[in-house]
């Protein structure tokens, strides 16, 4: 194991010929594996542009717990509404009560952060589950900086595919069809990262359709590392977590 994970690390960063996206998966998990931080706490400032140009805005206060729990509170608080991830489930909550619960993989939470947690195997299933070729990756520039490009062929922007720095081995940029309208095309990118420690966050993600951006979130107060209770992530507890 030790030898696969230097192996994955030296293709990595050797700027050999594409490493696979096993091996891509596998020096983003060895290189912060352990130094990471296990929670986050922040507030999200929102931006909706309808089609017609109109900005609507929105705060939600997040909190996760790594790997792969996430609570979201929309504002005002007291309305009982949110989203909870756990257990690769999806609740949303309302009144304090669970409106729905779904089976959901975040691809976001497996790409962005659980991949420093995870075993690499579970990342890979995880992640072929989804749909993404890993066997298929092509080096691209992104913002002024290398990275690979995991799923897709170069010059292909229409097939799922993920974007990773190279050189700081973080989550840049998804490219999927859309969920309803295979037509179009979702486009999500972790931007304005900054250094936590030995880690990082991107303070900014924004979602594009077909180009335009509809959807802009801001973070700010973030906090790294504060107890968090499991309650947080109980569904059942919702309104008392959030007491």
């Amino acid at each position: 194991m030790l030898k696969q994970s230097l192996c994955a690390a030296v293709l990595v960063m050797s700027g050999a010929s594409p490493p696979s996206g096993r091996e891509i998966i596998h020096a983003m998990h060895d290189r912060y594996a352990g130094k990471w931080y296990h929670t986050l706490t922040f507030v999200q400032q929102n931006t909706a542009t309808r089609r017609d140009g109109v900005k609507e805005r929105s705060v939600w206060r997040e909190y996760a717990a790594l790997p792969g729990r996430l609570r979201i509170e929309f504002e005002p608080a007291d309305s009982g509404k949110g989203v909870l991830f756990v257990s690769d489930s999806q609740y949303a909550m309302d009144a304090d009560t669970v409106a729905s619960a779904t089976a959901f993989v975040h691809p976001l939470m497996v790409l962005g952060f659980d991949v420093y947690f995870d075993p690499v195997e579970r990342t890979v299933t995880r992640l072929e589950g989804l749909r993404f070729d890993l066997a298929t990756v092509h080096e691209d520039t992104w913002e002024g900086r290398p990275v690979w490009v995991v799923g897709a062929p170069v010059g292909d922007l229409r097939t799922r595919q993920f974007w990773v720095d190279r050189e700081r081995l973080v989550f840049v940029r998804l490219l999927e069809p859309g969920r309803r309208d295979t037509t179009r095309m979702s486009d999500i990118r972790f931007n304005k990262y900054q250094p936590l420690g030995p880690a990082w966050l991107s303070a900014e993600v924004a979602f594009l359709v077909d180009g335009h951006e509809q959807w802009l979130e801001e973070y700010t107060e973030i906090k790294t590392d504060v107890p968090l209770g499991g309650a947080l992530f109980d569904p059942r507890q919702w309104k008392k977590a959030r007491s």
